[in-house]
């Protein structure tokens, strides 16, 4: 069994702040650091954490961070055989702010990412060999996403796309995923309406991907729970109760904890379960790979 990550990788400068700053404001910050991450680089962190064979694809600059990323990929048991490093392009980064309510806001520059094509491709095709789940995310060229999708579906492989950042989407990519995982806003971008609130407007939503050629739609809402349909069934899925004290990567937790769960042959309720464990012990850590958690603390919360 594994699973093979398409994806970015970046690196992380987190700064921590009373409250977010408004359009135009400054607040002054009381901490910072930096640390590995990217939607692909975390997820494939979060699914060998939880003791899965993971393959990393994708890029890293030729700069000072490129060592680093690869080494928390490394010591964290993820392949990063076929990791191109880039010498055009520097690596990627992502600008996180959070609050002291436990609330971020992340902007992105691609980097090396952003020069993700056809060549990756083919090193994908590689990784998919003995793969059950390929996990994609946003933070690289949309094209490549569609064609590592259309890829891994016609090997019969489970897709999982998180789609973030929310981008309009090719009917072409809701065709070839197995499930679909944004969060309140990113379904709310997706289907041009204002976030997700509640249950009902989960379905809203989820109704609307489905109509558009999305097998499966699960909805992560935080704190307020989780929302799976595939048209004919819905089920919601409560939050687990932790004490969060940082918010960021707990999606890439959720979809690490999903694709396992998926890859080691759980139903598919028992795998939102166990991504749903994931995603809430990960609110508990600061960080993005180093709050995944491992296997023995998810296990744990399932059966406490």
């Amino acid at each position: 069994m594994s699973i093979t990550v398409f994806g970015s990788i970046n690196m992380d400068l987190v700064v921590r702040t009373p409250q977010l700053p408004a359009a135009g404001e400054t607040v002054t910050g009381h901490d910072f650091y930096t640390a590995p991450g990217g939607k692909g680089a975390n997820q494939a962190v979060a699914c060998a954490r939880l003791e899965q064979t993971t393959r990393m694809v994708g890029r890293v600059g030729n700069d000072v961070f490129a060592g680093a990323l690869l080494d928390s990929l490394r010591e964290n048991n993820v392949d990063v055989t076929l990791v191109l490093t880039d010498a055009e392009r520097p690596s990627g980064v992502a600008l996180i702010s959070v609050d002291d309510a436990s609330e971020n806001t992340i902007v992105v520059v691609p980097g090396a990412n952003g020069s993700i094509g056809d060549g990756d491709i083919s090193r994908l095709e590689d990784a998919l060999k003995g793969a059950q789940v390929l996990l994609l995310q946003l933070e690289i060229p949309i094209d490549m996403v569609v064609m590592a999708a259309k890829a891994a579906s016609e090997r019969g492989i489970k897709v999982i796309l998180d789609p973030a950042p929310a981008q309009s989407l090719p009917s072409e990519l809701y065709k070839n995923c197995t499930v679909i995982t944004p969060n309140e806003i990113e379904a709310g971008l997706l289907v041009g309406t204002p976030p997700v609130r509640d249950q009902n407007d989960a379905r809203r939503a989820a109704s609307v991907l489905i109509e558009r050629g999305a097998e499966q739609v699960i909805i992560k809402m935080g704190g307020k729970g989780a929302y799976w349909s595939d048209g004919a069934e819905e089920v919601f899925f409560p939050a687990y109760s932790v004490d969060p004290v940082d918010t960021v990567a707990a999606g890439d937790a959720f979809n690490g904890g999903l694709a396992v769960g998926l890859a080691e042959g759980l139903p598919l309720h028992d795998a939102i379960n166990y991504g749903m464990a994931a995603g809430a012990l990960s609110t508990t850590q600061h960080g993005a790979q180093p709050s995944m958690p491992d296997r023995d603390s998810v296990e744990n919360l399932l059966v406490g």
